[in-house]
């Protein structure tokens, strides 16, 4: 699947919101509310889909919402049913704990970048301005995309390129990048994109677009809070409870698809002695992803490659 060149792009009807909810009737929907149930939000950014799920609980239902980046603070709203945790959403069991949440009834997550993080220059996300290489969604982070690529070789960075990118001369880049980055640091977002001009397969635009995300993905570790997410899903859900995913590239589609498959984002999970594949802790409640409607793309371009996947808490007493 190509990189998605829309999370480059803005909605065309965005206008100044944070940021435009994608597949918001569908993935809520697929949550099945109970009104007076316990929810997690793990992405909060808007707060388009914690409103929404607001909307169908009573005085008593819970949302508890995850957001790392400090920006989404401005859009939360007044409403003593929601939970604010400004922290990555894979320390989920742990700030669970601390609030006395032993189980809840859904668990949602809408992952990538907002809008608002792409159109705020200073952030470092887009191509389109030039600014300090940060790419951090916690401000609070020790390293930076300028960071990462002045302590990397030439080996870690052409897997980043390769594995999150999937950009297709990775090995030429990565040499490149390392051998320049011996004589000068690449600081800013010009720096990077005139250091790597000479390089540069197909359309410019679309070739950067994937060179940033590789660099943001790495940043972030975002393959890898995925991955705690759903591990310690599965510990947290009830039976029956429902785990709603959204995601943008087929790098964590195929991670989400997996460990409802097979119960682990990677690994086939086997029975040490007799080698026979364990009963996954999630049932797929959707065996194809769903995706946004025509109408839907029209309102909102960035929406054009978000997949939904779901999976349904087992009885804890099957596995």
């Amino acid at each position: 699947m190509p990189v998605n060149k829309i999370k480059e792009m803005e909605s065309e009807n965005s206008g100044s919101s944070y940021h435009v909810p994608v597949l918001l009737r569908e993935s809520v929907d697929a949550l099945n509310i109970e009104p007076s149930g316990i929810y997690v939000d793990c992405t909060f950014g808007g707060g388009g889909h914690a409103r929404e799920i607001l909307s169908r609980l009573n005085k008593d239902g819970r949302l508890y919402a995850f957001d790392q980046d400090e920006d989404a603070r401005v859009n939360l709203p007044d409403d003593s049913r929601l939970v604010f945790i400004p922290h990555n959403f894979r320390h989920l069991s742990r700030f669970l704990r601390l609030h006395k949440v032993a189980e809840v009834d859904g668990i949602l997550a809408d992952l990538g970048v907002s809008s608002h993080q792409f159109n705020e220059p200073t952030r470092g996300f887009s191509i389109r301005f030039d600014a300090p290489l940060d790419m951090r969604m916690d401000k609070g982070a020790e390293k930076t995309a300028a960071d990462l690529l002045r302590e990397k070789n030439a080996e870690e960075l052409q897997y980043i390129f390769q594995e999150y990118g999937e950009v297709t001369n990775s090995k030429t880049l990565a040499l490149l990048l390392a051998d320049q980055t011996k004589h000068a640091p690449i600081k800013t977002i010009n720096d990077l994109k005139s250091s790597i001009s000479s390089v540069v397969k197909g359309n410019p635009n679309k070739y950067f677009a994937q060179v940033f995300q590789a660099l943001r993905m790495e940043v972030n570790d975002e393959t890898g809070s995925l991955a705690d997410l759903l591990a310690q899903s599965a510990n947290v859900l009830k039976s029956g409870g429902r785990l709603s995913v959204i995601t943008f590239h087929s790098i964590e589609d195929r991670l989400v698809k997996n460990f409802f498959r097979q119960g682990s984002p990677t690994d086939v999970v086997s029975d040490p002695i007799y080698g026979i594949k364990t009963l996954p802790p999630f049932e797929a409640f959707n065996k194809k992803p769903i995706e946004p409607s025509k109408e839907e793309i029209n309102r909102n371009p960035r929406s054009r490659s978000a997949r939904l996947r779901v999976g349904v808490r087992r009885m804890k007493n099957e596995e």
